[in-house]
């Protein structure tokens, strides 16, 4: 009797805090994503022309390769582009990276827009030519096209009009783009130490990394500006299982191959990192609530209740999803024996790890390395660098960045937004606290598919926004 009597106290209280989401979901005013770009035909194709001949200029970058002079050609580009920028603006160019200086009536709140000049290679069969930058079918094809030569050409472009119409900034405008960023080398690093030779602490940097990201989760449609707040950190691990090797007519237990395999099946079923949401998801997902159908409003418009069902369930509806609640490991390069009948003596797999603030370098490999001994492997351990830090959401930078998204794009919502993936900006942590990641552009499902991948395009009716935002933004801060 007592028992039953718990058991009915349980299904009360658990009805009653269903209860209680369900009439919260009823009385939050659902919304709905109306951001779509106002058609300007002329300026857009201004535009377009522009990056085109930005990706004209082929600028794949190779690490520890100097390939200073390709970049100098790049340079002579813009300079023809944006010849405004180039005559009233201080340039500094150290090794292909370039930084410029405009001075504003003040010091006191130094504003970096950044976005990086090099590519990855482009390989495969494209519908246009990966250096083309044809113009066709109302967007720019090419690589850089959306990764992110739009952002420079934005950017740029925006100080080329502002200076056309004699405007001297409030605050001191720095333009940094890198052209090592692909491979995560030393070029943005030695943009930063020249800001610091100089004295200069930006009040906020804002480089790529988000974007106005259309159905950022699945069922909730819509443009959406997702806005990066920190950057998971990486690094690149090499595992070695080790034998006498032999004939594969007599083979043995416990080979390297199947050490490996061993290691990655228990990786891959077993949960072996935690996982936890960040502020900053958890307030993406309460922002994003409004926008969903019912049944997933109440799942993320009420995460007091649902936290725990949603850290259950969300890497297994979405791996973008789930990679933001934990670290990750992915399994990228194997090599065994050159002979199928040779059992191998060495046997290496390389992955791919990706630490979460919350479990972060030390702790991330530490837990892989327990595994690794555990399965008789040996580990080493590459490039490796922790999580970037947390942009404050509720401080002053971060909401001026979302005033100018609210301004220059009406009715699309502005949202924080975990980086998955390492971008330069980290490099700015060592000299400013507000750091963002947010390419002002529409990336819908197919410009998504084309970073790194094949056909990379932008749409063209995106470009007046984005320089519109860095306008806004230069405009914003005083």
């Amino acid at each position: 009797m007592i028992l039953l009597r718990i058991l009915l106290g349980l299904l009360a209280l658990i009805l009653l805090l269903l209860l209680t989401a369900v009439i919260h979901t009823l009385l939050t005013p659902s919304r709905k994503s109306a951001y779509v770009p106002v058609p300007e035909p002329e300026r857009a194709m201004i535009y377009a022309r522009k990056l085109s001949r930005m990706i004209q200029t082929e600028t794949v970058s190779r690490p520890d390769t100097d390939l200073r002079e390709k970049f100098l050609e790049f340079h002579r580009v813009l300079e023809e582009l944006f010849p405004l920028v180039h005559q009233h603006l201080e340039k500094i160019e150290i090794d292909g990276n370039l930084l410029f200086f405009w001075k504003g009536r003040s010091d006191k709140k130094p504003l970096v827009l950044m976005s990086h000049q090099d590519v990855v290679p482009a390989e495969g069969e494209w519908i246009h030519p990966p250096f083309s930058g044809d113009i066709a079918d109302g967007k720019v094809w090419g690589r850089g096209a959306s990764d992110t030569k739009c952002s420079v050409m934005a950017f740029f472009q925006a100080v080329e009009e502002l200076l056309s119409n004699g405007y001297i900034p409030e605050n001191d405008v720095w333009l940094s783009s890198s052209c090592t960023e692909e491979w995560a080398g030393d070029g943005c690093p030695k943009l930063v130490a020249e800001l610091e030779r100089r004295g200069v602490r930006p009040w906020l940097v804002c480089d790529e990394g988000g974007g106005i990201i259309t159905e950022p989760v699945g069922g909730i449609h819509g443009n959406f500006a997702m806005v990066g707040v920190f950057e998971k950190g990486k690094a690149d691990v090499k595992l070695t299982a080790r034998s006498h090797g032999g004939h594969a007519s007599a083979p043995v237990k416990n080979s390297p191959a199947a050490r490996l395999a061993d290691f990655i099946h228990e990786a891959e079923h077993h949960r072996i990192f935690r996982r936890r949401m960040p502020p900053a998801v958890q307030a993406m997902f309460e922002t994003l609530a409004p926008y969903a159908s019912f049944p997933l409003k109440l799942v993320l418009g009420n995460m007091w209740l649902f936290r725990p069902l949603l850290l259950q369930v969300l890497p297994l509806l979405s791996a973008q999803g789930g990679a933001m609640i934990q670290t990750t490991i992915a399994f990228t390069m194997l090599k065994g024996s050159d002979a199928y009948n040779v059992m191998p003596q060495e046997a290496a797999l390389g992955a791919n790890l990706r630490f979460i603030p919350h479990q972060g370098m030390e702790e991330s490999l530490a837990i892989v390395r327990r595994l690794a001994e555990k399965h008789g492997l040996e580990m080493e351990v590459f490039h490796a660098s922790d999580c970037s830090r947390t942009t404050n959401i509720h401080g002053e930078p971060f909401r001026l960045v979302q005033q100018v998204i609210s301004e220059t794009f009406p009715g699309c919502a502005g949202s924080p937004y975990v980086m998955t993936g390492a971008t330069d900006a980290r490099n700015y942590e060592r000299i400013c606290d507000s750091v963002v990641r947010f390419a002002p552009v529409i990336y819908g499902p197919e410009q998504m598919k084309g970073m790194h991948g094949l056909n990379e395009n932008i749409e063209i009716n995106c470009l007046p926004g984005a320089v519109d935002f860095y306008q806004n933004l230069i405009l914003a801060v005083h």
